[in-house]
């Protein structure tokens, strides 16, 4: 009997230890881990030797008593801590629930059921979203909770600590930081250790990596500031099991659009402010739906382990010394979590018809010619995913054009045969950021469409040549996932599609060309990266000819002769006025050996590819940019 009793007893315990540990779980994965005050907070950043040091430093180079440093030091912590309040969670979710389900029609989530386990399982968590609005901090926070998860603590920018926005948001998780603090070594370092701490805390954590908005709607290049000491506190205590979390966001409608429009065309940078908040709010209605997609984790520690796998040599030595991997391994995952944000893409229906739609001349297509290009893009990214996080809606095209008209985006006009769906002037510059939030789907699709509709006929040996050569520009660009060793399978498989909704056909088992009868989708369908391939040529030919190397120079001409395409085209494309565009084909051009490192110009390389390119061109665009280059 006793015997019987110790076994029960035996098993009692078990269920109840096995009990513990999973409501522990649970709580921790609802709730967070136990956070300290901000005045606990304050004092144990104070007691770190590094703050000590940087105070001391502080003191001595600007020739100040070791108590201002310090009241500076602690002026610095009350600027940048959180205030994280659990009672300020509820009442905001309750708040934005009715506000959400009042501005958007509905919230699509997809693949956060894994971020659970990843959470049950012990995983540090950092979130790392797409920054496509002001939305994304109170839209995530809100999805995450109501996903079972503990909102972030999330790094906001130094412009929204205004009253109230600011105090609200500390009180939600966040922390706020300067855009720039390089050359400010004690902000610098009281940011690193507070970061620090909440690493130590166990805390979740969110930051943009694109540093701040995107204006184009495409990805900006990413910000590895935050990133970088992120791996510097895995350093200190290797035993972390930190996981990336890539997020995309999307809108079929950003309250801010108007103001990007005008930030592109070199307007002033309006300052976020109480008025600015009040005007926003008025413009909270009809705004469609939104769309947050989990991308695939990426696991710091497996990562490590397989790019540098004498990573741990460095462990609790970054102090003293950077290890002399850290910036290219930094780079590396920030570009990675770059690639798997644009696979998590959410297309919509604003996407498809803008993108659609603007490929056009007039920027006006019949309701029938609209519906086939529009079933065009849906058959080929559903028969050619672009990945398995990529979502698309499983509306028809008829379904999605029904659903835009509803949205009064476009203009209809009716004749007697039929009804022509017209996009305004103003409306065009608008559409062209949803476009851009897809671009990178449709990227090598339409390039093969513009090769072959060139060309008439071309072979597939010379295809894949000719799009070999370009991909590295449009990888780089629009963080594309492919490696080029990949690219002969991937255009096998966009040209059975092609040829299977009889767009195209194969002579000989060798030749492509197009069919007549459906010119117009491969006309269309080509489009879409004719602007991109432009800037590519213009680029190209002002090296070829004029033998600017200096990235400066070179950035300031490229933008000036597309500004100067647009005016003369009568195009009105905002991405005409981004420098970071240039920037980056410029970067990727050194890599890919068109300018060597000792700045010598690759001038047979530099033939070739402008003469594909050169293919691509119309000829009115071709004759002002040999004009514009000549005349200077």
């Amino acid at each position: 009997m006793n015997r019987y009793n110790e076994h029960d007893q035996l098993i009692i315990n078990k269920l109840v230890r096995v009990t513990r540990i999973y409501f522990f779980r649970q709580r921790l994965t609802l709730l967070g881990p136990y956070l300290p005050t901000r005045k606990e907070i304050c004092n144990r950043l104070l007691q770190s030797k590094a703050i000590k040091k940087a105070i001391e430093d502080e003191a001595r180079s600007k020739k100040i008593l070791n108590q201002a440093a310090k009241l500076q030091a602690i002026k610095i912590i009350e600027e940048i801590t959180a205030n994280f309040s659990h009672q300020a969670i509820r009442i905001t979710d309750y708040l934005m629930g009715l506000i959400l389900k009042y501005v958007y029609q509905n919230i699509n989530v997809h693949g956060g059921e894994y971020i659970q386990k990843l959470v049950q399982n012990g995983h540090e968590i950092i979130y790392i979203p797409c920054h496509r609005s002001h939305m994304d901090y109170l839209l995530l926070s809100y999805v995450l909770y109501h996903q079972g998860l503990c909102p972030p603590h999330i790094a906001a920018g130094i412009n929204l600590k205004f009253w109230p926005v600011g105090p609200i948001l500390c009180r939600l998780g966040a922390f706020f930081i300067r855009r720039t603090f390089k050359l400010d070594k004690l902000y610098s370092m009281v940011f690193k250790e507070y970061l620090s701490e909440l690493f130590n805390q166990r805390c979740p954590i969110e930051y943009f990596i694109e540093g701040g908005r995107s204006r184009t709607g495409r990805l900006l290049k990413p910000k590895t500031g935050t990133l970088s000491m992120t791996l510097q506190a895995m350093l200190k205590n290797n035993n972390r099991s930190i996981t990336f979390v890539p997020i995309y966001i999307g809108y079929e409608n950003v309250i801010e659009l108007n103001s990007y429009i005008k930030e592109l065309r070199g307007e002033l940078k309006v300052k976020e402010g109480f008025m600015q908040m009040i005007n926003a709010l008025f413009k909270l209605r009809n705004l469609g739906q939104s769309y947050v997609n989990f991308g695939k984790p990426l696991h710091l520690l497996n990562y490590l382990n397989q790019e540098v796998p004498e990573w741990y040599n460095a462990v609790n030595t970054i102090e003293c010394q950077r290890p002399v991997w850290m910036t290219p391994i930094v780079n590396k995952i920030a570009n990675c979590l770059m690639i798997r944000i644009n696979k998590a893409c959410a297309v919509n229906a604003i996407n498809l018809c803008a993108t659609a739609l603007l490929a056009s001349n007039q920027r006006s297509l019949s309701r029938q010619k609209l519906l086939e290009q529009l079933e065009c893009y849906i058959q080929l990214l559903c028969n050619v995913p672009y990945s398995s996080e990529s979502t698309i809606s499983n509306m028809s095209a008829e379904a999605m054009l029904i659903y835009v008209i509803r949205m009064n985006i476009f203009t209809i006009k009716k004749n007697n045969i039929s009804e022509i769906i017209i996009l305004s002037n103003t409306k065009s510059v608008l559409m062209t950021y949803y476009c851009n939030n897809i671009h990178h789907m449709l990227a090598m699709p339409s390039l093969i469409a513009i090769i072959i509709y060139k060309h008439g006929e071309i072979s597939t040996i010379e295809l894949l040549h000719q799009v070999s050569l370009i991909y590295p520009m449009l990888k780089n660009e629009l963080f594309l996932p492919w490696h080029r060793s990949n690219l002969p399978i991937l255009l096998n498989k966009l040209c059975n599609e092609l040829m299977r909704q009889g767009i195209i056909t194969i002579k000989n088992n060798t030749r492509l060309q197009f069919i007549k009868q459906r010119i117009q989708t491969l006309k269309l369908l080509a489009a879409t990266i004719h602007q991109t391939l432009q800037r590519f040529f213009i680029t190209l030919s002002i090296i070829n000819f004029k033998c600017i190397i200096n990235n400066a120079i070179l950035e300031k001409e490229s933008r000036i002769l597309t500004q100067r395409i647009a005016v003369l085209k009568g195009i009105d494309v905002p991405e005409c006025f981004d420098k970071a565009a240039f920037t980056s084909l410029i970067s990727t051009l050194r890599h890919e050996g068109y300018i060597s490192a000792s700045s010598v110009i690759n001038a047979q390389g530099v033939r070739t590819i402008l003469k594909i390119l050169r293919k691509l061109m119309n000829n009115d665009v071709f004759k002002i940019i040999e004009q514009t280059i000549h005349c200077k």
